[in-house]
Formats: structure tokens, C-alpha cells, sequence
């Protein structure tokens, strides 16, 4: 099979698309399946561009990254978690996906294969596929919090395994990983000749608890992150990967040749970001509102919630109660009741048909009436 035809769609801008077309003939739709922040870009962030925009620092940043962008970031991870990190190591990319894309293509050889948990974020399989390789998709459950664990590495760690995914909060379940098996997944990878790659672009967006990046407990982690979910800046396309320095030049040789760089106006806009806490937290309250309010609602419609969501703006529900397709329920809860969730198989394919992504990323009014229409959905 060519490798493009390996390639799968991201089955949830399916469901936009049909969700837009039906807005288009004038149904009122309750979007709660896209998981892209619904607040604006903080203002401090939008003023820098414009400052960037007219002094006219429109030209290529080197490939790695602004170094400007480079040093605050490096004081920001000793402001944030507390740990030491050269600037240098700090690789500045198209969004957070730009940072995966490069790291598989520098870390994989065709065959060699990564660990992913199942239910994941589905681009990561398509990303590892791109490079060559090939995602082990692990099942994961409430045992875990849906995560990788050492027992997992374990089991499925193959000769040809290169690297074990992790990300925390999660996506599509909200959990947070056990900062003790972080640490010890981070030693089984370093053990076995491989790399813990740490998945850390909901950090700043958790409710009760607070993450821990994988630097904390190994140097020898990577780390991507990016500023599309915790500061609303989806479309400007700046993320970040952190790899040991002997990552660094081969990265380099990737980054030149294939992005040349990431957004210059981005970059520079970026820097603001890293001082908005205030606009921040009143984004974090908002979702953490919401987060309540399905929390009490949903197992009422017969949605159940194993684990509670700690982070991100998921909540990964089984709703074996309410049906065992739910991707068809998904598609007829879209066209007759107009609401659009997103179905278990966009994730992987343990126990997919049972499960069903709420995001809430959308206003409490409307998440309010999203649950109405499910319910007289459900009556009917």
C-alpha cells in the first residue's frame, strides 16, 4: 500500500463540514466538536503584531526560531515548572503539528514504530505514517486515566520502537496523567535506547490540578508544545519542540529545508502572550463553568463519565446506555437535533463505538442549549 493511501481523514471536519452546510441553509447548529478555543486571541498579543506589521520585520527568522521568542520562553519554563532549559534547545515551529511532523522525520526510519495510546489524537497515527513508520496504537482505559503506563511500555515495546507519546491533559479524554508514572515512563524510555515524547499543548488549561512537563523528571524527554490552546492563537501557528542537544543540528537540517521557518509576525507576536496570565485564567474559569455544568448534566441524559476530565475542554463519555453505534448516533444527533459531538472512532478503535467526544469549547449558553436538544432528542 503507498504510504498516502495509509493516510486517514480527520473525521471531525467531516462533521464541520456537514455542520456548515446545514448552518448555510439556515439551521442554528451547537458545535461541541471542534476543539479550538471559542475565545479571541488576548488583545496584548494582536497589538504586537501591529507593532511587528509596521515596523516592517517581515523577513525569515532563522529556521529554529526567533531568539528573542527562544530566551522568553526559556525564562518562562523556569518562571513555570521550575526548570532550566537552553534556549537553544527550544525549536520554534509551524504550530504544534509542524513540531510532531519534524520530529518523526527526524527520529524514524521506515518500519520503526512509536507507541500511541488508544483513544489519541488522531493526526499523531497520520503524522508517524508521513515519516514512515508506524503507530502502535495502545488500548488504554479508566485503570490508566487513559494513558500510556509502564505496564503498557512493557508489553508492547518493540525491537523497532523508537518513541512512547504521552499527552497531558489528554485528547479526546481531559485526563492527567500520574505525575509518578510520567517519571518512570520517562526512565523505561531512556532505558530502552528510545524517547518519551510529551504531548503538553493543553498545559495552563487544567482545573483542580496542575501539570507537570516531562522536563521535570528527564532531560532527555521531548517536549511539544504550542500557543493555539492555552492562549486562543490557533490560526497564528507557532508551537514549540524541546529536544536534547544532540537533537538539535539534525532538526536544524530538517527545519531549514522543509518550513525555512515558522510566521515571523507569529513569532514576535508570541512573546506578548507569555505575559497575559490575567486573560488566561479568565479563559481557564470559563471552560472550567462549562466543564462543571456537563459534568452534572450528562450522566443525567445517560452519558457515562468514568473518569473526570482534569484539563484540556473534553469529556470522553460512554454512552453504551444510549446506543452501541456511535458514529451513527453522532451523525443523527447532527442532522435532526442539530448539535454535533464528535464520534469515538475519530480517536482509535478501542471500544470506539461506545464513546463519543463533548468539547466545550463554546459559550454556557450555548453547551445550555446543546443539552436540550440532546435530551429531546433522546425523548424522542
Amino acid at each position: 500500500m503507498r504510504r498516502i493511501d495509509q493516510i486517514e481523514p480527520f473525521r471531525v471536519m467531516q462533521l464541520l463540514e456537514r455542520a456548515k452546510e446545514l448552518e448555510a441553509k439556515g439551521q442554528t447548529i451547537i458545535h461541541m466538536e471542534i476543539g479550538e478555543p471559542d475565545f479571541s486571541t488576548p488583545a496584548p498579543v494582536i497589538v504586537k503584531a501591529h507593532e511587528v506589521l509596521d515596523s516592517g520585520d517581515t523577513f525569515y527568522t532563522p529556521s529554529t526560531g526567533a531568539p528573542e521568542l527562544q530566551q522568553t520562553l526559556s525564562r518562562w519554563y523556569q518562571s513555570e515548572y521550575d526548570v532550566s532549559i537552553a534556549p537553544e534547545r527550544i525549536l520554534i515551529t509551524p504550530g504544534a503539528s509542524g513540531a510532531f511532523s519534524l520530529l518523526y522525520s527526524v527520529l524514524l526510519e521506515a518500519g520503526e514504530s512509536v507507541l500511541l495510546p488508544d483513544p489519541g489524537y488522531p493526526c499523531q497515527r497520520n503524522f508517524i505514517r508521513l515519516a514512515g513508520g508506524i503507530p502502535l496504537n495502545v488500548p488504554v482505559g479508566p485503570e490508566s486515566r487513559y494513558h500510556l503506563s509502564l505496564e503498557h511500555l512493557q508489553a508492547h515495546w518493540r525491537k523497532d520502537t523508537r518513541a512512547a507519546v504521552v499527552i497531558s491533559p489528554g485528547n479526546p479524554t481531559g485526563t492527567l496523567i500520574d505525575p509518578a508514572e510520567l517519571k518512570v515512563i520517562a526512565f523505561e524510555c531512556h532505558e530502552r535506547g528510545g524517547w518519551l515524547i510529551s504531548d503538553e499543548i493543553y498545559h495552563g488549561l487544567t482545573y483542580g490540578s496542575s501539570a507537570p512537563t516531562a522536563l521535570s523528571f528527564s532531560d532527555n524527554a521531548i517536549v511539544v508544545n504550542g500557543f493555539s490552546k492555552r492562549w486562543a492563537m490557533t490560526g497564528w501557528r507557532v508551537g514549540w519542540a524541546i529536544v536534547p542537544e544532540a537533537l538539535i543540528n539534525p532538526c536544524r537540517r530538517v527545519m531549514q529545508n522543509i518550513f525555512i521557518a515558522a510566521p515571523t509576525i507569529s513569532q514576535h507576536a508570541a512573546i506578548a502572550a507569555l505575559d497575559t496570565d490575567a486573560e488566561v485564567e479568565k479563559m481557564r474559569s470559563e471552560y472550567d463553568e462549562r466543564r462543571r455544568f456537563l459534568l452534572a448534566e450528562l450522566p443525567k441524559l445517560g452519558f457515562d463519565i468514568v473518569v473526570e476530565p482534569q484539563g484540556a475542554f473534553y469529556i470522553y463519555a460512554n454512552v453504551g446506555k444510549i446506543t452501541d453505534d456511535s458514529k451513527a448516533f453522532c451523525w443523527d444527533l447532527l442532522e435532526k437535533a442539530g448539535v454535533a459531538v464528535t464520534p469515538g472512532e475519530d480517536f482509535g478503535t478501542h471500544l470506539a463505538p461506545q464513546h463519543v467526544r463533548f468539547s466545550y469549547a463554546n459559550s454556557l449558553v450555548n453547551i445550555r442549549e446543546g443539552i436540550a436538544r440532546i435530551k429531546s432528542f433522546l425523548a424522542s
